[in-house]
């Protein structure tokens, strides 16, 4: 039996999202599930698919969105690890269970194609390893968290960079991954922690995160920054805004025998110049996957630390929208204004 509902359709690069009503496939296939989404999240890497950052679009008309949460409606044959009724976490890093087919919507007369998980959308079929259960207790405003911005940043400094205490750690741009990556090295005792961005409005924030220093003058950045952690360099620097200049500045930053993590995503073209000799020897540059989260394993845990008050979520969420606004909230995340942008879709 299909269903009516309303999604936010990327239809042409460079444009604004569309939104209208579509209708779910008549039976689930194997490894699908079909979730109710309460709320989406909204992440630099929809920003590059709507521009078109890694290169021509081959699956025109589409849906967007890899962080929400919501309610499983329905599973289709060999799905184990989530049951109807199920409150769940949505993710786009795969996690255990089976990876479906990818679901076609229909759109009157036509078809809207859609990944292992969407989440611009009122109801969407997952993929069973893009769906993580969590307690129903658990505030699903801020679960969208645990889909990317928390479980990458946690993932970035426990699995990329491997931090050690009292490591100095540097972050350009303190957004929703920002503050989650301050958090983060905070909790494995890393200082200093340092935040770099222009908005000085994020200051606060930030330094309630674990932030030691917020730098928003780039006036001799590279020199304010040596001043704090040392002229050598920081022992780790993190890229999240994927500006290729950000990226030499970070590498630069690096002393030799430290780690440069690139989280942010370049636009094509935008090319990176480094000078590649430390690289022989101890330094380190490498890109990061979502963390190298394993979100099965690791949004648990997180559960677990926030409800012991061990970790935090709170004023992570800055601004909120609904579904019909979709454009709107897209700009704001597009201004570097936001922490992170929540999409109400009840």
């Amino acid at each position: 039996m299909t269903m009516r509902f309303k999604a936010a359709i990327l239809e042409e690069l460079n444009s604004p999202l569309v939104v209208d009503d579509l209708e779910t496939p008549e039976l689930l296939t194997f490894g699908q599930v079909l979730v109710k989404v309460h709320y989406s999240g909204i992440c630099g890497a929809q920003i590059n698919e709507i521009e078109g950052a890694k290169g021509p679009d081959l699956f025109l008309p589409h849906l967007l969105g890899h962080e929400g949460s919501g309610e499983v409606l329905e599973i289709g044959e060999g799905v184990t690890t989530v049951s109807p009724g199920d409150h769940v976490v949505m993710h786009w890093r795969p996690s255990s269970g089976l990876q479906s087919p990818t679901p076609t919507y229909t759109r009157g007369d036509r078809t809207v194609n859609a990944g292992w998980v969407t989440t611009f959308n009122e109801v969407a079929v997952v993929s069973e390893n893009r769906l993580t259960p969590i307690p129903k207790t658990f505030d699903l405003k801020l679960a969208p968290l645990f889909g990317c911005s928390v479980t990458t940043a946690m993932g970035v400094v426990n699995n990329d960079a491997r931090v050690k205490v009292g490591e100095s750690v540097v972050i350009f741009g303190i957004g929703g991954v920002g503050l989650n990556l301050a958090q983060a090295a905070s909790m494995v005792s890393a200082n200093p922690i340092v935040g770099v961005d222009l908005s000085d409005s994020k200051r606060a924030l930030g330094l309630e995160f674990g932030l030691t220093h917020f730098v928003s003058d780039t006036t001799d950045l590279p020199g304010a920054l040596r001043e704090i952690v040392g002229k050598d360099g920081a022992d780790v620097v993190i890229d999240t805004t994927g500006n290729a200049r950000v990226i030499e500045m970070a590498y630069e930053l690096t002393q030799a025998d430290g780690r440069t993590i690139l989280v942010g995503v370049p636009t094509k073209g935008d090319n990176v110049t480094i000078y590649t000799l430390p690289l022989h020897f101890r330094k380190v540059l490498t890109g990061s996957h979502g963390g190298s989260s394993e979100p099965h394993l690791e949004i648990p845990r997180y559960v677990r630390l926030c409800e012991s008050g061990k970790m935090t979520l709170d004023g992570l969420v800055t601004h909120e929208f609904h579904l019909d606004q979709i454009n709107e909230a897209i700009a704001l995340v597009r201004s570097g204004a936001a922490g992170r942008v929540m999409v109400d879709m009840t």
